[in-house]
């Protein structure tokens, strides 16, 4: 008799997070927050009227970075979401809006892996943070 004793391979965080579809809720919720709520109007300013196109590129961005698909990296190759945004003047409460408006998003849906979407949202925002330059 023999057993397998070979561990499987751990979920990614993509995986973890519940895959595109999650991904694309929080998008939605974070895009909603933005155009709904008066607190982000600094950071709505920013973007354009229409936001269809962020829509759908956040969270394909989001799927490649958590090891999920990588069609938004193959579409951007040598591009990153520093490069990405440095023709934009992000100030710390810009960064900061962004920031809260995507923990927001992310507790709003609520991914059934607490552990992972803390995870996601803390490192969000350290990035949100870092994009600021002032």
């Amino acid at each position: 008799m023999t057993t397998d004793t070979a561990e499987a391979p751990a979920a990614s965080p993509y995986e973890r997070i519940g895959g595109i579809a999650i991904l694309r809720q929080i998008t939605d919720r974070f895009y909603d927050l933005m155009d709904q709520d008066a607190s982000y109007a600094a950071l709505r300013a920013m973007h354009a009227p229409d936001l269809s196109p962020m829509r759908e590129s956040l969270p394909n961005f989001l799927a490649g970075w958590a090891g999920g698909p990588r069609q938004w990296f193959d579409a951007n190759p040598g591009k990153c979401m520093m490069s990405m945004h440095k023709p934009f003047p992000i100030t710390r409460e810009t960064a900061r809006q962004w920031a809260d408006a995507m923990q927001r998003a992310i507790a709003d849906v609520a991914p059934a892996d607490a552990e992972i979407a803390k995870a996601l949202s803390d490192v969000l925002v350290q990035m949100a943070r870092g994009m600021a330059r002032d």
